[in-house]
């Protein structure tokens, strides 16, 4: 299985310890559950966002005033 050296200055490292421990989890386990949750979260907003721009016309059209001023096909200027 692959494996990860990662260097942390004093200070980082006392902080990482206290993030780990305060999860009651080791170093190693707050580490991989640190990176895979950010993976997930990443996956998340992705599909997040590609969700509300197929969605984004269906809404635009629904709630006119809620486009950004700039956006406007005509040219409305901000209140």
């Amino acid at each position: 299985m692959p494996s990860l050296n990662v260097s942390f200055s004093d200070d980082e490292m006392d902080g990482v310890r206290a993030a780990a421990a305060a999860e009651g989890k080791s170093l190693k386990q707050y580490l991989h559950d640190l990176g895979v949750r950010e993976m997930h979260r990443k996956r998340f907003v992705a599909g997040a966002a590609a969700w509300a721009d197929r969605l984004r016309a269906e809404f635009d059209e629904a709630f006119p005033e809620e486009i950004p001023p700039s956006q406007r096909v005509d040219g409305a200027a901000a209140a």
